[in-house]
Protein backbone atom coordinates (compact mmCIF):
# COMPACT_ATOMS: atom_id res chain seq x y z
CA UNK A 1 0.00 0.00 0.00
CA UNK A 2 1.07 3.48 -0.75
CA UNK A 3 1.69 6.31 1.78
CA UNK A 4 1.06 10.12 1.08
CA UNK A 5 1.36 12.99 2.56
CA UNK A 6 -1.34 15.78 2.78
CA UNK A 7 0.88 18.28 0.31
CA UNK A 8 0.97 19.50 -2.69
CA UNK A 9 3.34 17.17 -4.44
CA UNK A 10 4.04 14.49 -1.57
CA UNK A 11 7.24 12.15 -1.61
CA UNK A 12 8.55 9.47 -3.80
CA UNK A 13 8.68 7.14 -0.32
CA UNK A 14 7.35 8.10 3.25
CA UNK A 15 8.70 5.70 6.44
CA UNK A 16 6.56 5.72 9.33
CA UNK A 17 6.52 3.90 12.74
CA UNK A 18 4.57 0.31 12.51
CA UNK A 19 1.59 1.63 15.01
CA UNK A 20 1.10 5.00 12.65
CA UNK A 21 0.66 1.91 9.74
CA UNK A 22 -1.68 0.14 11.73
CA UNK A 23 -3.78 3.07 12.21
CA UNK A 24 -4.43 3.91 8.82
CA UNK A 25 -5.78 0.59 8.08
CA UNK A 26 -9.40 1.58 7.85
CA UNK A 27 -8.60 4.56 6.29
CA UNK A 28 -7.02 6.80 3.12
CA UNK A 29 -3.14 5.89 3.47
CA UNK A 30 -2.60 9.55 3.36
CA UNK A 31 -0.64 11.56 6.52
CA UNK A 32 -2.93 14.85 7.01
CA UNK A 33 -1.55 17.84 8.72
CA UNK A 34 -3.41 16.67 12.12
CA UNK A 35 -0.97 13.07 11.68
CA UNK A 36 1.97 12.68 13.44
CA UNK A 37 4.78 12.99 10.52
CA UNK A 38 6.57 10.45 8.67
CA UNK A 39 9.49 9.57 9.89
CA UNK A 40 11.62 9.98 7.10
CA UNK A 41 10.50 10.86 3.27
CA UNK A 42 12.66 10.07 0.20
CA UNK A 43 12.79 11.74 -2.90
CA UNK A 44 14.48 10.30 -6.34
CA UNK A 45 15.42 13.48 -8.32
CA UNK A 46 14.44 13.56 -12.05
CA UNK A 47 15.42 16.09 -14.53
CA UNK A 48 11.66 17.50 -14.34
CA UNK A 49 11.64 17.39 -10.26
CA UNK A 50 15.19 18.73 -9.66
CA UNK A 51 14.35 21.92 -8.44
CA UNK A 52 11.50 21.03 -6.48
CA UNK A 53 13.31 18.15 -4.71
CA UNK A 54 16.41 20.02 -3.65
CA UNK A 55 14.37 23.06 -2.94
CA UNK A 56 10.56 23.91 -2.29
CA UNK A 57 10.34 20.59 -0.76
CA UNK A 58 13.04 20.98 1.94
CA UNK A 59 10.87 23.86 2.80
CA UNK A 60 7.48 21.94 2.65
CA UNK A 61 8.95 18.75 5.10
CA UNK A 62 10.40 21.38 7.17
CA UNK A 63 7.04 22.91 7.85
CA UNK A 64 5.39 19.69 8.21
CA UNK A 65 7.93 18.80 10.47
CA UNK A 66 9.64 15.83 9.29
CA UNK A 67 12.50 14.75 11.16
CA UNK A 68 14.37 13.04 8.20
CA UNK A 69 14.33 13.69 4.70
CA UNK A 70 16.60 12.04 1.66
CA UNK A 71 17.22 13.40 -1.61
CA UNK A 72 18.32 10.22 -3.66
CA UNK A 73 20.15 11.75 -6.81
CA UNK A 74 20.61 9.04 -9.73
CA UNK A 75 21.55 12.20 -12.20
CA UNK A 76 24.90 12.84 -9.66
CA UNK A 77 24.89 9.47 -7.72
CA UNK A 78 24.44 11.37 -4.58
CA UNK A 79 22.25 11.03 -1.81
CA UNK A 80 21.88 14.25 0.70
CA UNK A 81 20.60 13.49 4.52
CA UNK A 82 18.65 16.43 5.56
CA UNK A 83 18.19 16.21 9.24
CA UNK A 84 15.74 19.03 10.91
CA UNK A 85 16.28 21.43 13.22
CA UNK A 86 14.28 24.35 14.03
CA UNK A 87 12.01 23.43 10.93
CA UNK A 88 14.76 24.04 8.58
CA UNK A 89 17.32 21.04 7.10
CA UNK A 90 21.00 20.73 7.96
CA UNK A 91 22.13 18.44 5.11
CA UNK A 92 25.30 16.17 4.31
CA UNK A 93 25.86 14.95 0.64
CA UNK A 94 27.42 11.31 0.56
CA UNK A 95 28.55 9.77 -2.82
CA UNK A 96 31.03 7.26 -4.06
CA UNK A 97 32.58 4.98 -1.23
CA UNK A 98 31.09 6.76 1.71
CA UNK A 99 28.62 5.04 4.37
CA UNK A 100 25.35 6.90 4.60
CA UNK A 101 25.02 8.02 8.17
CA UNK A 102 21.30 8.11 9.45
CA UNK A 103 20.20 8.65 12.61
CA UNK A 104 17.11 6.61 11.71
CA UNK A 105 19.59 3.77 10.89
CA UNK A 106 22.44 4.03 12.97
CA UNK A 107 23.40 0.43 12.16
CA UNK A 108 23.21 0.67 8.44
CA UNK A 109 27.22 -0.17 6.54
CA UNK A 110 25.87 1.00 2.92
CA UNK A 111 27.91 2.85 0.88
CA UNK A 112 26.26 5.05 -1.99
CA UNK A 113 27.45 2.99 -4.85
CA UNK A 114 26.10 -0.03 -2.88
CA UNK A 115 22.37 1.69 -3.04
CA UNK A 116 22.72 2.76 -6.74
CA UNK A 117 23.93 -0.28 -7.68
CA UNK A 118 21.51 -2.65 -5.74
CA UNK A 119 18.79 -0.06 -8.09
CA UNK A 120 19.98 -1.22 -11.47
Amino acid sequence: MLIGVRSPRGPDVTVLMRSQWLEMANREAVIDLSDPPPLLVVEVVSPSTRTDDYRSKRAEYGLLEIPEYWIVDPLTEEITICLLENQFYDSVTYQGSQLLQSPLFPDWTLTVTEIFNSLC
